[in-house]
């Protein structure tokens, strides 16, 4: 996908098959919010985040239990062909864990230490250290993340004493923010001189303030070269931690700023956790910076619209291809670049259909009922009847293999799809559309 959006450079950290940096896509991770004790349940739902298009998962690793099965899951994912990687979370006892347990420390592609929660005073340098020692051993990339909930506290009144000294003292949210900055800087700095390469680290420095959010990696962008991680902690739940996610992390991306993301939705109780991969998906394709599915353009409705029989299509379309996406891309590159418009009405139905690959303009209230369908930019037949919702799930079906595939059976079940005459499928006054390769011709 073409865009114009000048990306930040950064050094590149490999993390198993996954390149984040440089000149590497955006990645997309998620997080479990199992118990990684469960291994049962902690496998599922990193298949489920894995099929949701996360690119990489955390689980937590906080206790003796949880260390004891990162294994377990590792490979019980790779018995099922899921080789995303694992990122182990550390916190308070990641030096101990790590050094007991020398399968969890080769079994996770990746680590995340929290500065701030590592130890306090002379403990806390001594059990960073031996954490980055161990990256160093088994050869493994750190993301070092700073958050504002969990900021170290000697680091925080070091900086506001200092500011204190000033002629014009800083506010001391600008304290906050500066001392999240050289927080992350300073640990970094720190592993390189324990013997961790540079280019296996990535930073990250986490609030839950949209504006201190952009603040914040606006500057340590312009302080390091290492590899931003994105997200805005504790964004909420719902529509309010979805909007808040994506106007933080829209207004860096668009800056060229961050290189992984994560959108920490809280669930619903017995909700999704899938989600946040899906909208950190959503919040790239919607800059132009990745693709990952078809995009569906749906009209929002209004006086005209009063059925609600396009909107209940245009969410089995959607539902529909993200189901089929990844099938289709092992067969049909470039698929995800696909656009079909579901519009509700005759006024702006044909124009948007025309302009997608295949869309489908369905009739308003009082319109005649029947529902044009264009092929790329071609009106090539007319769905009416009871049946029209399956018949254009299998119009999109049978584009998909013709036009990305070039399937030639796909032609000619399109084909005979548009010669269909009786009465349901469409008009007889329509001429009989063929395909020519990627085009439409009368």
């Amino acid at each position: 996908m073409n865009n114009i959006i000048d990306r930040r450079m950064s050094k590149q950290v490999q993390v198993d098959k996954i390149r984040i940096g440089g000149d590497a896509p955006i990645v997309v991770q998620a997080m479990t919010n199992t118990d990684t004790a469960d291994a049962d349940a902690t496998v599922r739902q990193i298949m489920d985040l894995a099929s949701a298009g996360a690119e990489m998962v955390r689980i937590t690793v906080n206790n003796d239990e949880a260390a004891a099965k990162v294994a377990i899951i590792r490979d019980r994912l790779d018995q099922k062909n899921i080789d995303i990687p694992l990122v182990g979370d550390f916190h308070f006892n990641g030096h101990r864990l790590l050094s007991t347990y020398s399968d969890c420390a080769q079994a996770l592609s990746k680590y995340r230490i929290n500065p701030g929660n590592v130890g306090k005073g002379a403990k806390r340098d001594e059990q960073f250290c031996r954490m980055i020692e161990i990256a160093c051993k088994f050869n493994k990339p750190v993301r070092i993340g700073v958050n504002w909930g969990s900021l170290d506290p000697a680091l925080m009144a070091r900086m506001m004493d200092e500011n204190a000294k000033f002629p014009q003292p800083k506010t001391a949210a600008e304290v906050m923010r500066e001392s999240l900055i050289v927080s992350a800087l300073e640990n970094a700095a720190r592993a390189v001189e324990i013997g961790l390469p540079a280019n296996k680290i990535v930073l990250s420095a986490k609030v839950s303030s949209v504006q201190d959010l952009i603040a914040v990696y606006s500057q340590l962008a312009q302080r390091c070269e290492y590899p931003l991680h994105l997200g805005l902690t504790e964004a909420g739940m719902g529509s309010k931690g979805i909007v808040a996610s994506s106007v933080a992390l829209g207004v860096l991306l668009q800056q060229g700023i961050g290189d992984t993301i994560r959108i920490s939705l809280t669930p619903e109780p017995n909700g999704d956790r899938t989600k946040e991969a899906v909208v950190a998906q959503q919040i790239l394709q919607s800059l132009g910076l990745r693709t990952f599915t078809p995009t569906v353009i749906a009209c929002p409705g209004c006086g005209r619209t009063t059925s609600t029989f396009f909107q209940e299509l245009a969410s089995q379309i959607e539902t529909y291809l993200r189901t089929q996406t990844p099938v289709w891309r092992r067969t049909f590159p470039g698929v995800e670049e696909m656009h079909v418009a579901v519009m509700g009405c005759v006024v702006n139905g044909p124009g948007e259909s025309k302009l997608a690959n295949i869309g489908i303009s369905l009739p308003g209230s009082g319109e005649h009922p029947s529902a044009p369908v264009y092929i790329d930019g071609v009106r090539a037949l007319t769905l009416k009847g009871d049946s029209i919702a399956e018949s254009f799930k299998q119009l999109v079906d049978a584009y998909v293999a013709s036009k990305y595939g070039g399937d030639v059976s796909a032609k000619l079940r399109l084909e005979g799809m548009m010669k269909k005459t009786d009465g349901e499928m469409l008009s007889t006054s329509l001429p009989v559309v063929r395909f020519s390769g990627s085009q439409v011709q009368r």
